[in-house]
């Protein structure tokens, strides 16, 4: 077999993907809808059309089912798309049971589909696994989300403890694995069956592609399901864009590891800033979560930083007044985003009126630091 090398080097080289026609070293974009077949009917490279496979999808679904230690792994146009795949895949009327914190367009879906009678949804507080040991039905709840870190204050989920509770009840368990990717936490080898990634943010990095991933740890049945629901609702990436996702993940382990340092930085700062009434980040040691954190992350704790100022007008004051960061809604790009988080979510966020969150990017922190107490030194008393 091919000899094993640190997963630093398999991202670097693309997984490995070289052109085997020409000896490119930079994988090919295959923009192809339609692929021929041959004298007895077969598709000559196993591909028929670009809404069920493209080659361009290959080497990046091969990277990523190698760095989460899963048995396959699909790309689809979002994380949404990715999400919903998986929603789909399940019964009609299936019992789930999923955290009150998490990627808030996720949440407001899942209301949507228990409201429609689709799914029968629970709701428990984030990383409660008393409460989800409450809401489980044995043999009847189909699937346990869980999302660790959380977006955006940083919950954290015992992903094994969780695992061995779903698994008990019949269920599968599915963690968006979006803040921490496979560089921090390997949800799969924790116990999990599948890991979500809104490849959007930090596996491409650049701010520059919306995608989503999921990565299985079987080729299972349900698995087979999801990726029926792919090809038949067409929530493909385009070839373009899956080459961009690759290229981008050819850093991963490099700016995953930069952000991580710089937002640890950053939240120590922010703690010993008199204007600051709070901090979220599972890297600081009286973060709820930190304990499990640190069991089952390695190598840092997340780009995002969340932050409390007392008041909805000193959040708004504040992210106006950042030369370094841009006020804008997404996450795990290079350069540093702010966002006035309860604002964007709207009407029935559980996020506080007064939290800023933070996306840090591989800027010098020493610079960040400087243009955040600088703002929050000009805040009114």
């Amino acid at each position: 077999g091919k000899p094993s090398v640190h997963p630093e080097t398999l991202v670097a080289r693309a997984g490995g993907a070289v052109d085997e026609q020409f000896g490119s070293v930079v994988p090919p974009i295959f923009p192809s809808a339609p692929y021929r077949r041959d004298a007895t009917g077969r598709y000559l490279g196993g591909h028929s059309y670009s809404r069920d496979q493209n080659p361009t999808f290959d080497p990046a679904e091969r990277l990523l089912t190698e760095l989460e230690g899963g048995a396959d792994a699909l790309l689809f146009a979002s994380g949404m798309a990715a999400a919903s795949a998986v929603l789909e895949a399940l019964s009609p009327g299936a019992h789930v049971v999923v955290p009150s914190a998490m990627y808030w367009t996720i949440r407001r879906f899942l209301e949507e589909l228990g409201a429609a009678g689709r799914l029968d949804v629970s709701f428990i507080p984030t990383g409660d696994l008393d409460a989800l040991g409450g809401a489980l039905r044995p043999n009847r709840t189909e699937l346990v989300w869980v999302e660790s870190p959380a977006n955006p204050r940083g919950e954290i989920t015992d992903l094994c403890a969780a695992a061995e509770m779903a698994h008990a009840a019949g269920a599968r368990i599915c963690a968006d694995g979006t803040l921490a990717t496979p560089v921090l936490t390997r949800p799969l080898e924790l116990g999990c069956d599948l890991v979500l990634h809104s490849a959007t943010k930090q596996l491409n990095g650049h701010a520059d592609v919306v995608a989503g991933a999921l990565v299985a740890a079987e080729r299972d049945a349900f698995w087979g399901r999801v990726r029926h629901e792919r090809g038949m609702r067409g929530g493909i990436l385009g070839p373009f864009e899956a080459w961009l996702l690759l290229r981008g993940m050819r850093t991963l382990y490099l700016r995953v590891r930069a952000s991580a340092r710089g937002a640890m930085d950053i939240a120590e700062a922010l703690v010993r800033h008199p204007a600051v009434v709070g901090v979220d980040y599972p890297g600081l040691p009286d973060h709820p979560g930190h304990a499990i954190a640190a069991r089952q992350m390695t190598g840092g704790f997340g780009p995002v930083v969340s932050f409390r100022l007392g008041s909805p007008e000193r959040a708004r004051a504040l992210a106006s007044s950042l030369r370094l960061f841009h006020d804008a809604s997404s996450l795990g790009g290079v350069e540093s985003l702010v966002e006035h988080r309860a604002v964007v979510e709207g009407e029935g966020s559980p996020v506080p009126d007064d939290l800023l969150r933070l996306s840090i990017g591989i800027e010098e922190p020493a610079d960040l630091i400087e243009d955040l107490i600088r703002a929050l030194d000009g805040l009114s008393p």
